[in-house]
């Protein structure tokens, strides 16, 4: 977009798209119920850390939108955080390094396995496993790296 100004013809650039979501107006009430919403989910990805089954990964996304809607500070303490801001970095960039590929497929398989052993209901059994199989797929068709940029 051309603006003219005091007789020269100068381009006005469009602002750098930002990395954060766009911002609008909150009330209070949303603000505090999102604070608390990424503190549960928050200690839910620490709890994801130690216990078996309970997934980390899916709570810290969690932690980090809500805490990006509601707290600057929380925000940037989750994206600072040794273990927590790696992940998040890669998820933002569409990384997905190949020890999280295995780490999932191992835990999809053992409990596709599980289910078959202790589940009675088979359409059960057989949906879960369709939807684990899709989602392996899509896992591994994600990029471990970012492309070298061209020279």
């Amino acid at each position: 977009m051309a603006t003219a100004g005091a007789g020269k013809m100068s381009v006005r650039k469009n602002p750098p798209p930002s990395t954060t979501l766009p911002t609008r107006k909150i009330t209070k009430p949303v603000r505090y119920l999102y604070q608390l919403l990424a503190i549960i989910s928050l200690a839910l990805a620490v709890a994801g850390f130690i216990l078996p089954g309970l997934p980390c990964t899916e709570f810290v996304l969690l932690a980090a939108w809500f805490a990006s809607r509601s707290s600057p500070s929380l925000h940037r303490w989750i994206m600072c955080h040794r273990l927590f801001g790696p992940l998040l970095k890669n998820w933002q960039q569409g990384i997905l390094p190949r020890r999280a590929k295995w780490a999932a497929t191992l835990a999809m398989s053992v409990t596709a396995l599980m289910m078959v052993i202790c589940v009675t209901h088979k359409p059960s059994v057989v949906i879960s496993i369709c939807c684990m199989a899709a989602v392996l797929v899509w896992l591994w068709r994600r990029p471990e790296k970012l492309p070298a940029p061209p020279a």
